[in-house]
């Protein structure tokens, strides 16, 4: 423990006040000492390496951002990338050999796919969704699959506010109009965004910082959410979809795929909106009726949209891939004046994927290394805090099983023999998850753990790190 001299030593440095030029920033002298005292303070911790596994093999696609390769080729893992998402065949061959794979919005992994998967461990989803992952086979294969909640929040939350506007001021078509040389300076029926009602369906990330951003601009912000959530500034929760419908002067959709949600805006939900109201989806695909909103345009109903997501997008930029072919509508809806269509881009800024990269590839690496589950989106969470780096002869128990009865007496009559210094078990659904650190074991030890683990009647993968 370090002395008084050296505390008030480490608050003198942290304070700094002598040697600071008198425009620096204001920094806050005790969180400084607190977080120098902390870190020299705090014990080194134990690397801890898989048991009867050769190198950690990265299968990396869709052009996953370089901040997430950097953070998995510093842990020396094999990293295979490619900018694309491959076909379903070729997919299959490179996923045999991979402990995690990293993909984006277009791959999907399916249980076709996953089965071939022998050594997958984690998945790691590079963006906000999961519904391009069977994430109930990917359970109960023992695969833990992890996404990014929030990184590219603000990104899509940006794009709707300039959706918005581009709406409201018909900048869309003014635009297209003078690319093809006409002058066709207009106000009618172009309006401010001051004042008006925005209406967010799903109050989530996005959803509170767009209610944050549209309330700056002078908005009134009302929304919808199956579950009650503490309002941000001035906004305010409403009962029912129905009664955000009949208020709101733009609806914004913020939520994900689910069987509940599909078709959660179609030819009922626009004809309760007010007349000459606005729609925007930059959620998934399937959560906008597109051909009933087409119908509500033609009629009048719906004065403008922006779609961001489609039930079905193209695997790859190009030209003439979003075609009848892909979407039977696509040529109709391409027709309508002041429609906004975007190729899937709400969190695609460089920012966004910079985040992205950093949070979903340390959530992989933790689980790699560590066996940490914590924000798993189809996995029991389960942490330990790390081992000591003075703690040797230590092994890490990573126990995946069937959540059935008499397990945990099974495996822990294996482990009896040694000390257990601790252990956290969780279930979720038919699966459960155990971690313990064992103490006083060499290899010989560490491999007989191993084998007699394996060989339980319940297992679905064991892993162990020492």
């Amino acid at each position: 423990m370090s002395s008084p001299q050296q505390i008030a030593q480490s608050f003198q440095q942290a304070l700094n006040l002598s040697s600071s030029p008198s425009h620096a920033v204001s920094t806050s002298p005790t969180q400084s000492y607190l977080t120098q005292y902390m870190q020299a303070n705090k014990k080194p911790t134990k690397a801890l390496k898989p048991f009867s596994t050769g190198d950690i093999k990265i299968l990396l696609l869709e052009n996953v951002n370089q901040t997430a390769m950097d953070i998995f080729k510093n842990q020396g893992y094999q990293v295979e990338f490619y900018k694309t998402s491959l076909p379903e065949e070729e997919l299959i061959e490179k996923i045999k050999d991979a402990h995690a794979i990293g993909i984006r919005s277009k791959t999907k992994l399916t249980a076709n796919v996953l089965k071939h998967a022998r050594n997958l461990v984690v998945i790691g989803c590079f963006c906000i969704g999961t519904n391009q992952v069977d994430l109930e086979f990917a359970a109960k294969s023992g695969i833990a699959v992890f996404n990014s909640p929030f990184s590219n929040s603000r990104s899509v939350a940006e794009l709707v506010i300039a959706e918005i506007i581009t709406l409201a001021r018909q900048l869309g078509d003014r635009s297209i109009e003078l690319h093809t040389g006409t002058w066709n300076k207009v106000s009618a029926k172009c309006w401010e965004i001051r004042g008006k009602t925005l209406g967010i369906i799903g109050y989530g990330h996005i959803g509170a910082q767009l209610s944050v951003l549209a309330e700056a601009m002078g908005m009134n912000v009302i929304y919808y959410d199956v579950v009650m959530i503490m309002s941000l500034g001035n906004s305010k929760q409403v009962a029912t979809l129905d009664d955000l419908l009949s208020q709101a002067d733009f609806v914004t959709c913020h939520v994900p795929a689910t069987p509940e949600t599909k078709n959660l805006l179609s030819s009922p939900q626009f004809a309760a909106m007010k007349d000459g109201s606005y729609v925007i989806n930059a959620s998934r695909g399937t959560v906008v009726d597109i051909p009933a909103l087409i119908q509500a345009m033609k009629a009048g109903k719906i004065a403008g949209a922006a779609i961001d997501v489609f039930p079905h997008e193209p695997a790859k930029n190009g030209e003439g891939l979003f075609s009848n072919s892909l979407n039977e509508w696509s040529s109709e809806l391409c027709s309508l004046r002041n429609v906004i269509l975007s190729p899937h881009i709400g969190g695609s800024t460089e920012e966004a994927q910079s985040a992205i990269g950093v949070e979903v590839a340390s959530a992989l690496t933790k689980y790699i290394n560590e066996g940490n589950s914590s924000g798993a989106v189809n996995f029991p969470e389960v942490s330990l805090r790390a081992l000591d780096l003075d703690q040797q002869n230590s092994v890490r128990v990573l126990y995946i099983h069937q959540n059935v009865p008499g397990v945990l007496k099974t495996v822990n009559n294996i482990l009896s023999n040694h000390n257990i210094e601790k252990q956290f078990s969780d279930s979720r659904g038919d699966v459960a998850y155990l971690m313990a650190d064992i103490s006083d074991v060499d290899i010989i030890d560490i491999k007989s753990l191993y084998e007699q683990l394996e060989q339980t009647p319940y297992k679905i993968a064991t892993r162990l790190l020492y």
